[in-house]
């Protein structure tokens, strides 16, 4: 990895090929990476921090050396691939995204990072003459699912090559820089916090657009929130009141354009003059054609607005749409359809159908798009090409966009300040507000760029202020020891290295600094500590009490401190014989109901249903056991754990039919009918749940002791048990700083073990000495790098996949990378297909059960359950149906999947298939079947993506 020497003026040359002089950070960072530094460079969106990427790439050039250009996600590799290549030419750029290879030989080659890292791994040749690595984007190092990637990349290069990490702007940026120089040696840390393009805040009530900063304000450090605004919205609280003008309507075709044409092109500020247009909405928000027209009219187009749902941003296209609305004149509409049509000759004409192209046109004919995961892949390009030339003037968008995708706008647009993040509706950090405004203002084009917040009457000013005014966030590593990652890091560096190296990690690094303010916490505590006890011991003593010293032997439960512990172990005993007991009890009743019969007579005793019922269907899941019954009121439905305070008693039998009709009205009648006349009936009484504290011999014992203490019966004016309560709060604390402290300081290296030893007792390590080497099974393991690559190396070492055709080896596949949304109903319980595969995913899940239980019991956190949500569909789309048959049938399965996510997911599924296909021996069956089922997927609208 040998760097050519630097030709004389080869930052001279690059400028000068520039359409633009290079800002004063760009100059500094290009500087010293022609002084064979490595570079980290922080600086906002939008200012300009690739052209530093762009100098590696040709200082590479010059020097007959190689860089290697990485990014998150793919759609930015090959955005950048088509950059390079129109700078440098077809011949000296590749790209490698897993899913393509063009030119892998390529002295430049656009990648994502998880490319250049399982290089690293694999000790590929393509690393040789590799003198600089871009990492584009590098603070998605705190991503939780992908961030490790970043560190390990950063850690694992060969000193000799020079990094160049580009960052969004981070409030610990010092912090980030310093360990980048711990670990990559003589790196320069270049911070910018200057937009190129300042930025303007507003917020949009009803039809008025107010700036959100008085202006005045703005340069003077903290600025002050509008005086106007503020009293408009409390006015408009308190009185309701509307104006009369109405100019800023929407008015229908044939009364003039909505203003557009009123709105030069190089117009970049909002009209002030007057405020705004009249609101007579009341309370309630602009309509989007109508907000659209006001952004229009004020020269705030081309927007993004960013609505955080999909359906959202699909039902905010069809409101425009509908509306007549349009913002293109008629060669513009020429120009865009022509472009949307090139993208759609990709598809077929069924396609195209089923995906509902036309309706796509219209809104593309009339300058409005939507912009999300759920698209097709081809109609998220195409948007994406007629935004930049300014033939979308708006687009509907969830957050995806937002990463780095060049999309930047005149103006940035929220309706809401809450988004849902997959579990919860939670509130934007400052760090997601300045990545959303951040795509407003485009350089060289605009002056200034609007972020606009569209007000409702449950928004605060103040809160938008302080998103508006937290302009950065603070970078936290997710870097975690992963099988995977384990025994790369043992084959190569052996258990030593690889703790040694995990030591180097930015994880480490952060907790070792942190560790610092926790200690001067911790001392703090200690002190406050001894100051309580010291008053306790003294008011004790005036209550006739003995308070033994706390750094003496004393009696365990001496003196009102230990009073006070007693009755807290008996709280604690309490709470763990109820825990103990729930637990036992809905054992019990999961075992009930899995071995309930058919005709068994249970009793109900909920709230909705009471009664006897009938079991009409036996459990189909032993984890989760629900039995279909029907109710002698006549209601039919299953009953799991949860209906049932203690396990369910059988209370007779009866006689059913081989096929019971409880799916009519008539049948559950019939059923209900036939069920009273048995005359079985619930017993008296009312029932309760089963008390295990009566009987236990511990909390009697304590119980005694608690009424036999000298303090039980003392005369506390509250004195005591308020120093008492004070003094056990501040030895909780203490002792759970003081694990925190030693828990950070080693808590990779414990996790690490704990991989380890899952790895030790499943035969992929072996103990050598003192040290592990990496065992044949392990070698496979390597090459595997999916969430779930334990889990598929056990099924591939078990060879439960032997045999299976390539569409059935895919539908197993897919439930290793499917997961379900949490709005969807799909259902890992369902098994599909021939007799085959349901052999093998029922075999997939017996040994993930197996694994998680070593996990549990070595303290690691559970591999994820296969979920079957997308294996009909694969499976389906492997065979050759088409693309409205699988998605019918993923529907069916309930995975309700998007046109998009039946593409994403497809890709992610190649992508497993092709590790399997590359860690198997040559002519091994399960290989040509992984190898056959890439081929059969890669088809049709999977692989107009993949290309």
């Amino acid at each position: 990895m040998t760097t050519g020497s630097l030709p004389t003026g080869a930052l001279a040359d690059f400028a000068a090929r520039q359409s633009f002089r290079l800002d004063d950070f760009q100059r500094r960072a290009c500087e010293a990476l022609a002084a064979g530094h490595g570079v980290l460079v922080c600086a906002p969106t939008g200012a300009g921090k690739t052209i530093v990427g762009e100098f590696a790439v040709h200082l590479a050039l010059a020097t007959g050396t190689k860089c290697f250009y990485t990014t998150p996600i793919k759609a930015l590799s090959n955005q950048k691939f088509h950059d390079l290549v129109e700078i440098h030419g077809a011949g000296n750029v590749g790209l490698l995204t897993g899913d393509n290879s063009i030119n892998s030989d390529a002295p430049i080659v656009v990648m994502t990072t998880e490319v250049v890292r399982n290089m690293i791994y694999a000790d590929s040749p393509a690393l040789d003459g590799l003198s600089y690595v871009v990492m584009d984007e590098v603070h998605f190092l705190a991503d939780r699912f992908r961030g490790a990637v970043w560190e390990e990349v950063i850690l694992h290069l060969d000193p000799s090559v020079r990094v160049v990490s580009l960052s969004a702007t981070v409030s610990n940026s010092e912090e980030f820089g310093a360990w980048i120089q711990t670990v990559r040696g003589d790196t320069t840390v270049i911070v910018d916090e200057v937009r190129p393009v300042p930025l303007w805040q507003h917020m949009l009530v009803g039809n008025r657009l107010f700036d959100l900063y008085d202006r005045r304000s703005v340069g003077e450090g903290k600025p002050k929130v509008n005086s106007d605004l503020t009293r408009y919205i409390a006015h408009r609280n308190l009185s309701g009141a509307h104006d009369d003008d109405r100019d800023g309507q929407y008015r229908r075709p044939g009364t003039g354009r909505s203003g557009s044409g009123r709105s030069g092109p190089n117009r970049s500020g909002p009209r002030r003059g007057r405020g705004g247009a009249g609101d007579r909405r009341g309370a309630r928000p602009l309509s989007r054609p109508d907000m659209v027209a006001r952004l229009d009219r004020d020269g705030l187009l081309p927007a993004i607005d960013f609505i955080f749902s999909r359906a959202g941003c699909d039902a905010a296209l069809a409101q425009c749409v509908r509306s007549g609305i349009n913002l293109l004149d008629d060669d513009q509409r020429t120009e865009a359809l022509a472009i949307a049509d090139r993208h759609l000759a990709e598809l077929s004409p069924t396609d195209a159908e089923v995906l509902g192209a036309q309706q796509w046109r219209l809104g593309i004919g009339r300058g409005f798009a939507a912009h999300h995961a759920g698209l097709l892949p081809t109609f998220r390009h195409a948007v994406e090409e007629l935004f930049v030339r300014g033939l979308v003037r708006v687009v509907f968008a969830t957050e995806t966009l937002a990463l780095g995708i060049n999309m930047p706008a005149r103006s940035v647009v929220l309706e809401r300040l809450v988004k849902y993040n997959g579990e919860a509706h939670v509130d934007l950090t400052p760090g997601e507000f300045t990545q959303l405004t951040g795509r407003a203002g485009r350089r060289g084009i605009d002056t200034e760029g609007h972020a606009v917040v569209v007000w409702t009457p449950q928004l605060q000013v103040a809160e938008v202020a302080g998103l508006a005014g937290a302009r950065t966030f603070a970078l936290r590593s997710s870097f975690a020891p992963e099988y995977n990652m384990a025994v790369n890091l043992i084959d190569r560096l052996g258990l030593t290295g690889s703790r040694e190296l995990l030591l180097r990690s930015f994880a480490q690094f952060q907790a070792d600094r942190s560790v610092v303010g926790r200690a001067r916490k911790l001392d703090g505590l200690g002190h406050e500590l001894r100051k309580t006890e010291g008053d306790l011991r003294r008011a004790a003593q005036r209550h006739g009490i003995d308070e033994p010293d706390p750094d003496g032997p004393g009696e365990q439960y001496g003196g009102f401190t230990g009073y006070m512990e007693l009755r807290e172990d008996i709280r604690r005993r309490e709470r763990d014989l109820k825990f103990h007991q729930r637990n036992d009890t809905q054992i019990e009743i999961a075992d009930d109901l899995a071995n309930l019969k058919r005709g068994q007579i249970i009793g109900l005793y909920g709230n909705r249903h009471r009664g006897v019922a009938v079991v009409v269907e036996t459990a189909e899941n032993v984890v989760d056991p629900k039995p279909m019954v029907v109710a002698e009121d006549g209601w039919c439905g299953r009953v799991g754990v949860r209906d049932f305070l203690n396990p369910p008693t059988v209370l007779g039998n009866m006689r059913l039919a081989r096929h019971v009709d409880r799916r009519t009205g008539r049948g559950r009648r019939d059923l209900a009918s036939a069920l009273r006349a048995t005359g079985v009936s619930l017993p008296k009484g009312k029932q309760r749940k089963r008390s295990a504290a009566a009987d236990d011999a511990e909390l009697a014992r304590l119980r005694a002791r608690l009424r036999a203490h000298p303090a039980h019966d003392a005369d506390d004016d509250g004195e005591l048990t308020r120093l008492a309560q004070k003094r056990n709060r501040l030895l909780r604390d203490v002792r759970s700083l003081d694990a925190e402290i030693a828990g950070r300081t080693s808590e990779l290296s414990v996790t690490f073990d704990k991989v380890v030893a899952v790895l030790v007792e499943l035969g992929y390590l072996s103990a050598v000495d003192e040290g592990m080497v990496v065992t044949d099974a392990g070698m496979r393991l390597r090459k595997i790098y999916s969430e779930s690559d334990l889990l598929v190396s056990e099924c591939l070492r078990e060879g439960v996949w032997a045999g299976l055709a390539f569409e059935e080896l895919a539908a197993v596949v897919a439930s290793l990378v499917y997961t379900s949304r949490r709005d969807s109903a799909a259902s890992s319980d369902r098994m599909p297909g021939s007799a085959a595969l349901r052999g093998a995913l029922s075999d997939t899940n017996r040994i993930w059960r197996d694994v998680v239980e070593v996990e549990l019991r070595h303290g690691v956190a559970p591999t994820r359950e296969p979920d079957t949500g997308f294996s009909v569909a694969v499976a389906m789309w492997a065979s050759g149906r088409s693309l409205a048959e699988s998605l019918m049938a993923a529907g069916e399965a309930g995975a309700l999947l998007s046109p998009g996510d039946f593409v994403r997911w497809n890709r992610q599924v190649i992508d497993l298939l092709d590790q399997i296909a590359g860690c198997t021996e040559p002519g091994d069956g399960v290989g040509r079947a992984a190898v056959a089922a890439i081929g059969a997927i890669r088809r049709g609208v999977v692989a107009v993506e993949i290309g």
